[in-house]
């Protein structure tokens, strides 16, 4: 998955206007809901700060992974094969190299960036065990969608793979590198999917047949068929999460939320649960759209 030409991310309190739709009053994808379900001043530093986060070798192997994937299918039918995919590996990490020569910091010695290579390769060879793509003909890879729901909310985000059967049923597929949740953690992991599914659901006017998440970790995985009311459930929770996102921001208060995921989070040193105390919180009329990484594989998303 690439980064080029990403999408933007709107703050609270800044506004946009598309030829022909409402007044957008913000725009949410999948990660940054995500992020603020998890912990609101986690939103706040990627979102209103807009902190650089150091790039991690699992963040990146997501990166690669994604990229081999949406890359096997330019190759034609018979040949979509484990060895063929392994060889786009190493093309993918020097085109990543090429855009950003400092993540060869990321590793110490050739020997932990040759394991990282393999643990890539690893993965991508377990994705054989899923399917057989050389039976598959995705309709879309990497698809950018974006609709306007009646509120001015703006939802858009990057769908991994659109299939198409012949009849018209949609299956929405997405890529995890990480293992199957728990089922704590499932309902977190359709949500993005039902997000998605809700998105195409008003661009086509009609609901996916299928949501599936492949989890390349553990070789397992997770379908599950939405229905019209769980998407209407779907589109009133994110409704509702913008109008908490717009309350923290006239108050101010976007507090830490402890859990987990605080392992893998980049700003322990500035989160008051961890000693740490954050910055000033900048001029909200003059905090610009913040650059949206939703098309990078965060580690977040996999767990």
């Amino acid at each position: 998955m690439t980064t080029d030409a990403a999408p933007t991310e709107t703050s609270p309190g800044t506004t946009g206007e598309a030829p022909g739709e409402a007044e957008v009053i913000g725009a949410l994808s999948p990660s940054r809901a995500g992020d603020f379900m998890t912990c609101p001043l986690l939103y706040r530093f990627r979102v209103i700060d807009r902190i650089p986060e150091q790039p991690t070798p699992a963040m990146l192997r997501g990166t690669v992974v994604h990229a081999v994937l949406e890359r096997l299918f330019e190759l034609p039918a018979g040949e979509r094969t484990p060895e063929r995919a392994g060889g786009l590996l190493e093309p993918e990490w020097q085109r990543l190299l090429e855009e950003d020569p400092e993540l060869a910091a990321i590793f110490h010695d050739d020997a932990e960036r040759t394991g990282w290579l393999n643990g890539a390769r690893e993965l991508i060879g377990r994705y054989f065990t899923l399917e057989d793509p050389n039976r598959l003909e995705p309709a879309e890879r990497e698809m950018y969608v974006e609709t306007v729901l009646e509120s001015g909310l703006k939802l858009r985000g990057y769908i991994d793979r659109l299939d198409v059967a012949p009849g018209g049923e949609v299956r929405i597929v997405d890529y995890k590198t990480g293992t199957a949740p728990s089922e704590v953690f499932e309902a977190r992991a359709l949500f993005q999917m039902k997000f998605y599914a809700l998105v195409l659901w008003r661009l086509r006017g009609s609901v996916p047949r299928l949501l599936q998440l492949m989890y390349l970790g553990s070789g397992e995985v997770l379908r599950y068929e939405p229905g019209e009311a769980e998407l209407v459930a779907t589109e009133r929770k994110l409704r509702a999460l913008w109008a908490a996102i717009e309350r923290a921001r006239d108050t101010g208060d976007w507090r830490a939320r402890r859990s987990r995921l605080c392992d893998w989070c980049d700003h322990q040193s500035r989160c008051p649960e961890f000693g740490g105390t954050p910055p000033p919180l900048p001029d909200p009329n003059a905090v610009p759209v913040a650059v949206d990484p939703e098309p990078a594989h965060a580690t977040s998303t996999d767990l």
